[in-house]
This record gives C-alpha cells, structure tokens and sequence, in this order.
C-alpha cells in the first residue's frame, strides 16, 4: 500500500520544511496533532533551541504539533519506541509482534485513551502503521 500525500499535509510538509530547515516526507494526524517523522540525527534541528520551531508551527497553523523520530522499517525495537512517541503522554506495558500485526498490551486507563470514542486512535494508529510499517493488523489489549 502506497503512502497517500493530500494537498493539506503537502503544505504542512512544506512549511515544516521552510521553517525548520528539516525536509520530511513522513507527516500524518494522531489524536488531533500534527505528527512529523524525521530521521533521528535532525531531530533536534527540527524542534529548534528552546522549541522556537515547534511555537512558531504551532503559532502559524493553531494546531498542536508533534516530532519524532522515524526507526528503519525492519526494526521492530525502532517500531516500538516510534509507537511510544506517537501516544505519548500515553504508556503501554508491553508489545508482540506477530509477522503483520501487532498486539499492544495496556492497563484499563490506557487502554481506553488509546483505542478513543468510537475507536477512532485505534484507526489512526492502525494507518499510520499499515502505510509506514507494513503492519497490517493492530489489537489493543
């Protein structure tokens, strides 16, 4: 499955890129933030000294915005912790991979705030995963 670019995160990727200096092509929407993957060496470029560049994204756009660090496809240690940066201020206690899919193991609190109302995080993470990630299956339990 191809990954799809609209015209909206195509502007967001440009103006991350003209305004942190950083070129990305990994943007996507988790729990009504923008969400940029970029490798793990410009990741402090990116957020700037002091967040200067994640206030003035969040200043232009008046949305929340996120950074984190995109692992190589085949690590699943790298997918891990990718996951836990993404729900984060949310924790898990643990994850199984299973060839294409993946099971996340969460306490009752957790587990509720990342599945969400109608399951929508669940269908967010779940893209994101299957575009990125090839992993086609998610379970939270």
């Amino acid at each position: 499955m191809a990954r799809v670019i609209d015209m909206q995160l195509m502007r967001y990727i440009n103006l991350f890129s003209k305004v942190s200096g950083v070129s990305t092509n990994n943007c996507f929407f988790y729990n009504n933030q923008i969400v940029f993957a970029v490798p793990k060496s410009k990741v402090s470029k990116a957020i700037g000294k002091e967040a200067v560049n994640i206030k003035k994204l969040r200043g232009i756009l008046r949305k929340n915005i996120k950074v984190v660090t995109m692992p190589p496809v085949e690590s699943n240690d790298g997918i891990l912790k990718f996951i836990k940066d993404v729900v984060d201020p949310l924790e898990f206690n643990d994850a199984e991979f299973n060839g294409d899919s993946i099971t996340i193991n969460a306490g009752r609190q957790n587990k509720a705030a990342l599945i969400g109302r109608n399951r929508v995080r669940e269908k967010e993470l779940s893209d994101v995963l299957k575009s990125y990630f090839k992993i086609l299956k998610l379970k939270i339990a």
